[in-house]
């Protein structure tokens, strides 16, 4: 078997009942392994965010087995019992727009979910001083989020996610509202983070710059999963 950041097997998301029933998600089924990241496209109404919100334990699926790195979370129902746990530990979370925190400047930013999991403040911001390093945005560590750039912003969006190290980054429209040189940067650190932590990242996107970057993409499409071979363009 091959060993899998995510794996996902025929997860069903059923909402409402009897006429009114709308099955969102029918047959999805989807393996991403450690350092790799992966496309996830389809048009509006697919079950793209449905399925982004399955895997990242908010919404409840009907049916279906998920598993993140060697840990089954979902057996046609929730096998462990601390979800919340689950999220801050498990999974980082990257979205179209960066929501930080606008009091806290960009290393409290960072440092805070370290933090939340009971870590020490010195080394929740000696981690988060590392991957800002990283990110090549250490020079704006003390700076307030409305200082920054939108590709700032968004680098240290990614370092809040990778911070606890999860092994699952979901990414909904990352580079949404950035241009073609910034989008790709985006996408070239993602894969560079994934190598570095050995995270499996998931990418949801509409976004026809960076489509060609991936090896592998996942169309959904009627709530059910087709994988394709992907160009995996260079970057530059």
């Amino acid at each position: 078997m091959v060993t899998a950041g995510i794996r996902i097997e025929g997860l069903r998301k059923r909402f409402g009942s009897g006429d009114t029933a709308v099955d969102a998600l029918k047959d999805v089924n989807m393996v991403i392994t450690p350092g790799e990241v992966v496309g996830l496209v389809g048009p509006s109404g697919s079950g793209k965010s449905t399925l982004l919100k399955c895997l990242g334990a908010v919404v409840e699926p009907s049916a279906g087995r998920m598993t993140i790195g060697d840990e089954l979370i979902y057996d046609n129902r929730w096998v462990i019992k601390d979800l919340r746990a689950l999220r801050r530990d498990k999974i980082g979370f990257i979205f179209q727009a960066p929501y930080l925190i606008p009091f806290l400047d960009v290393t409290d930013n960072v440092a805070l979910l370290p933090m939340l999991a009971g870590l020490s403040n010195a080394m929740a911001r000696k981690q988060a001083l590392e991957l800002l390093q990283a990110l090549d945005v250490a020079h704006r560590a003390r700076a307030m989020p409305s200082q920054l750039s939108g590709g700032e912003q968004q680098r240290v969006s990614i370092a809040r996610a990778l911070v606890n190290r999860p092994p699952v980054i979901l990414a909904d429209e990352p580079t949404a509202p950035l241009d073609g040189a910034r989008a790709l940067a985006v996408i070239r650190i993602l894969n560079q983070m994934a190598r570095q932590y050995e995270a499996a990242i998931i990418v949801v996107t509409h976004d026809e710059k960076i489509i060609p970057t991936f090896k592998r993409i996942y169309h959904i499409r009627d709530g059910k999963t087709h994988e394709e071979v992907g160009e995996g363009r260079d970057f530059e």
